[in-house]
């Protein structure tokens, strides 16, 4: 199956010049979604983890359900004031300002195995956060995945760990 054929391009959005890979398309469509998570897992599988994390929003969609697949627990990371409890957070630089990722203190246990997943790694700045984040916690980090990679914006050079991606968009 050609998982490309399952996402749509939405040019001008979210302002003009951006083309959005939208994945809602591949996520209504049940044959072409657990084909992903199919490919994904024999893609992470590899790498032993204990736990996945996700990245807010789109990440939960794609590591709950592969978790679930994998036999793993799932943690989120987050927007700041979001997570109930006590929480460890990171700031980090983007483009335009900064931003803040959080997950709760006791989400991780120092040298669990953690592998974070996104929908889409673009330029790889939350993408290392969360990586940053996870690490901060003592988790031990060997790889990131995303179902979408834009490889002209350089981010899999950023997050600077191998990272796991089923489609490429070189323009």
């Amino acid at each position: 199956m050609d998982l490309r054929e399952h996402i749509r391009g939405i040019p001008d959005f979210p302002k003009p010049g951006i083309l959005f890979y939208d994945i809602s398309t591949l996520l209504r469509h049940g044959p072409a979604w657990r084909t992903a998570m199919a490919q994904l897992a024999a893609r992470i599988r590899p790498y032993k983890p204990d736990i996945l994390a996700g990245i807010e929003s789109r990440g939960f969609l794609v590591a709950a359900p592969l978790a679930l697949e994998l036999g793993l627990g799932f943690v989120m990371l987050r927007k700041p004031r979001k997570l109930p409890g006590a929480t460890i957070g990171l700031d980090y630089a983007l483009e335009y300002g900064t931003d803040r990722i959080e997950m709760q203190a006791d989400a991780v246990q120092p040298g669990q195995r953690v592998v974070l997943l996104d929908d889409l790694l673009a330029t790889g700045g939350t993408m290392a956060a969360g990586i940053g984040l996870l690490r901060q916690a003592g988790a031990e980090v060997p790889a990131a995945a995303a179902l979408i990679e834009l490889t002209f914006l350089g981010g899999r050079e950023r997050v600077g760990i191998p990272c796991e991606t089923l489609l490429r968009y070189d323009d």
